[in-house]
């Protein structure tokens, strides 16, 4: 069936039927498929560093969360490198971090309006990989930032920093803060949430160093990237553990609505809290006593970033496969790593110091 063939099918069948049925009948239909052929899917094709980098292209946007600080940061830096470099941008998304079935349906849609190249931070690591299949088998690129899906559902994914960086750098910020002693909780995003819980896994590990034997980490809690919840959890943290020493929360929501609550109430000053933040959301809580560091990289690098490697992957520079090399802009020039992976590059460290020399 021709390419074009296939996505009035898939359109057509997504009109007169359910979404699931919809992406069953388009696309695998278990996850032994998904496994047998996105390996195939993502790095088809040979590159050539020096073909022409395409124009016109149209390149999707859908974040974890749309009207998020963070993901509006990253997108505009999307937008901006797209128009640079001769391309449309589009920005879909659900208003929930946790509607997995609603990024799948944007996924379904994006691919019937015959976008050249989605970038998206998925909610959950397997979720969307049906859909995102489809894509792939409709010459569609898809290039995954800030959370990955698994990565034969994709054909790059660009990383924040690497997981190992952004882990062990927070339970060492936080260890310091509180003496290498006491009890500590983590405020994640959501529970599904493929980044979160790959860099909760590494602050695990960090914590087995004898260095941190009167560190105990008591609990992992949910916010899912919810500030009203993410203040409630960072409340019940506080009721369950009247010791608790510090938080980490590794998510920019979290950390915002945990510093909300701790500026507050009794606890400013005496309970830590580090994590990833952006500086202008931070900005008050360091200056008023609430936090002493945090940390993360430039969102609008990130989305720049992911926009860039989607053209590159759109024009043939590259195909996914690791050891590919291309020019990002004025970025410089990045290589492709294990599975697909791209490092923007080290995480920063915010304190009252350097947080007003940055705007995002």
């Amino acid at each position: 069936m021709r390419k074009s063939s296939i996505r009035r099918t898939c359109a057509a069948l997504a009109a007169v039927t359910s979404l699931a049925l919809a992406a069953t009948a388009c696309g695998g239909t278990t996850k032994e498929d998904v496994k047998d052929e996105g390996g195939k899917a993502a790095t088809a094709g040979k590159a050539d560093p020096n073909a022409a980098t395409k124009k016109g292209l149209t390149v999707g946007f859908l974040p974890k969360q749309v009207n998020n600080p963070y993901f509006t940061v990253a997108d505009k830096g999307g937008e901006k490198a797209l128009k640079e470099l001769g391309s449309s941008y589009k920005e879909v998304g659900t208003s929930s971090g946790t509607d997995t079935a609603g990024q799948v349906s944007y996924v379904n849609t994006l691919t019937q309006q015959q976008v050249d190249a989605i970038a998206v931070s998925a909610q959950d690591p397997g979720a969307l990989c049906t859909a995102l299949k489809q894509a792939m088998k409709n010459d569609i690129k898809i290039v995954t930032y800030d959370s990955d899906t698994n990565p034969e559902c994709r054909n790059a994914f660009i990383s924040q920093a690497s997981a190992d960086d952004i882990g062990r750098t927070q339970v060492q910020q936080m260890a310091e803060q509180i003496g290498n002693k006491g009890e500590i909780a983590i405020l994640s995003a959501a529970q599904t949430a493929t980044n979160q819980n790959a860099w909760i896994e590494i602050m695990k590990d960090e914590l087995k160093d004898p260095k941190y034997k009167d560190v105990k980490l008591v609990k992992v809690a949910y916010g899912d990237d919810d500030a009203q919840k993410s203040f409630q959890q960072t409340q019940g943290l506080l009721q369950e553990h009247p010791n608790l020493k510090g938080i980490i929360s590794p998510t920019t929501v979290g950390i915002k609505a945990a510093a909300q609550y701790l500026s507050g109430s009794k606890y400013k000053g005496k309970v830590k809290l580090t994590g990833l933040g952006t500086p202008n959301d931070m900005r008050k809580y360091v200056k008023n006593g609430t936090v002493e560091a945090f940390e993360l990289w430039d969102p609008a690098k990130l989305g720049e970033l992911a926009a860039r490697t989607a053209v590159a992957l759109s024009s043939g520079q590259i195909t996914g496969k690791e050891g590919e090399t291309f020019k990002a802009g004025a970025m410089g020039a990045y290589t492709i790593g294990k599975d697909g992976v791209i490092n923007l590059g080290k995480p920063t460290v915010f304190t009252a110091d350097n947080v007003d020399q940055f705007n995002f």
